[in-house]
């Protein structure tokens, strides 16, 4: 491990460099050039972190990088060539080397006009913010930080190099990745980068959904997600990205009857993260998922606010609006459909409980609970205790208290069934068999009465469950083996309630 002092006005910093980054930096001087660790790697080194991804710059084409790197890389790759970029492999670190740019975008575009330059300042002008501006000449290790990125750093601030407007005409996605930094960093922006956020928001709609989704994934999963949902919301990034969570900011009544949802969100995303576990328990944390449901469970409310007589308010069916919005927003950011069903589900699902405390359930309301929730249970715990967020104590408790009992309740009926894959005691072979019919539609539906009847009474021996499909299937107005052709249901039969909650 190589070592640097570097010091600054007050500080003086220890830098450990892998010998790989000096080697490297020797080959390039070797040969005429300059090369130098950039952004985020040499960020990294103030603030004591090491990644196995390291960003460097030249004053060589990539042709020149290629002829210097060939045969001392494990393997490279020049798909980025047309940006300036040559990526390898080398000694388990992934490394990009990117020639100097003097950057020129289109306004109108979403891509960067690439211009090489040849000045390492012009090149850190043209970078996002002035933490990632940053350079450590190689093999000299002397810090190059024209625009005050230490200084920025240490008062864990984030402001751009040039004007801020310049920076986010350049790209406008940055206005998302301040929002990002403030959640995974934990800095505050300065005044002037807010201002211009908030001034060119809109510009964020000609980057591509992918971008922002990437960007967003990354703030959410950050240190205080909460600083950076707020950010985009005040600045009205929000409206363009997420424009479900703008809308939360409901105006309260005069009479202050219901809290604030967009707040109570904030804290339930907050609360929620906290309850994720390491990397050994069920929901393993920052759990993207967890966290986007906790944000988005309450989307439903401001379509299905209602003012009551009597001066109470009311949400009716929030939780299903919610799932159809969240899942409506994730599909135009290009979510993945499994990471998309997984956080409507738990959108759906998050009111559910609310029904135990007051009722009780019957152990086949418990089976139905879990069935429902299928994998995201663990999740569905944990969103439906941040979901509490009263300041009233006794209240709290008491759904504390409940919550723990449902799931005492599920692991008392856990050891007496294999509750995750609920099954009919009868296979549709059986069926068939027993019942004299083919395959079709209508062993569909005395598979559906059987799984039932499982949810129902819990697990039965196989001759009375057997006695309970005959009697059923004598009960069926055509109970002949003739089954209809078309796929219909026979006349009067009345779907079964698990059908109906699919």
């Amino acid at each position: 491990m190589a070592h640097a002092h570097h010091k600054t006005d007050s500080h003086t910093v220890d830098f450990q460099v892998d010998p790989v980054v000096l080697e490297l930096g020797q080959r390039f001087v070797d040969a005429g050039h300059e090369l130098s660790l950039v952004g985020g790697p040499v960020r990294d080194l103030f603030l004591g972190r090491t990644s196995p991804d390291l960003d460097f710059t030249t004053d060589a084409t990539p042709d020149q990088t290629v002829a210097l790197i060939k045969k001392w890389a494990d393997n490279f790759w020049d798909i980025g060539r047309a940006f300036g970029t040559i990526g390898m492999r080398k000694a388990g670190f992934q490394i990009e080397i990117t020639t100097y740019r003097a950057e020129a975008y289109d306004p109108d575009s979403r891509k960067p006009v690439v211009a090489f330059g040849s000045s390492l300042t012009d090149d850190l002008l043209r970078r996002d913010f002035t933490i990632n501006a940053m350079a450590l000449k190689l093999p000299s290790m002397e810090l190059v930080d024209p625009f005050g990125g230490v200084r920025d750093l240490h008062a864990s601030l984030l402001a751009t190099p040039g004007a801020p407007e310049a920076s986010f005409s350049d790209d406008p996605l940055r206005m998302m990745r301040a929002a990002r930094f403030a959640s995974q960093l934990g800095v505050s922006v300065r005044d002037d980068v807010r201002e211009a956020m908030t001034n060119m928001a809109d510009r964020i709609r000609i980057i591509s959904a992918e971008r922002v989704r990437d960007e967003l994934v990354k703030l959410i999963s950050g240190a205080r997600p909460r600083v950076g949902v707020d950010l985009l919301v005040d600045t009205g990034l929000a409206e363009h990205v997420l424009p479900e969570v703008s809308a939360l900011r409901l105006e309260a009544d005069e009479h202050h009857r219901h809290k604030d949802v967009y707040q109570h969100s904030l804290q339930v995303l907050e609360q929620a993260a906290e309850l994720e576990t390491d990397g050994e328990g069920p929901v393993p944390g920052p759990d993207f998922i967890l966290r986007f449901a906790a944000l988005m469970h309450d989307v439903g409310k401001p379509a299905t606010r209602r003012f009551e007589p009597g001066g109470a308010v009311s949400f009716r069916h929030h939780d299903m609006v919610g799932a159809k919005l969240t899942t409506k927003r994730m599909k135009a950011l290009r979510f993945d459909n499994d990471t998309i069903k997984a956080v409507a589900r738990l959108v759906e699902l998050h009111m559910r409980f609310y029904g135990y405390g007051d009722a009780g359930w019957t152990d086949s309301a418990v089976r139905r609970y879990v069935t429902d929730a299928g994998p995201q249970l663990e999740r569905l715990h944990r969103l439906t205790r941040s979901d509490v967020t009263t300041r009233n104590q006794r209240k709290a408790d008491r759904l504390s208290f409940a919550y723990d009992d449902l799931e005492a309740r599920i692991a008392a009926l856990r050891e007496q069934e294999s509750l995750d894959a609920v099954r009919p005691d009868l296979d549709g072979a059986r069926i068939m068999e027993l019942l004299g019919l083919k395959p079709g539609p209508l062993v569909g539906r005395a598979y559906k009465f059987l799984l039932n009847e499982r949810m129902e009474h819990g697990p039965l021996p196989v001759d009375e469950a057997e006695a309970r499909l005959l009697r059923w299937w004598g009960e069926q107005p055509e109970s002949a083996p003739a089954a209809p052709e078309d796929g219909q249901s026979p006349a009067g039969v009345e779907p079964s309630p698990v059908e109906e909650s699919q």
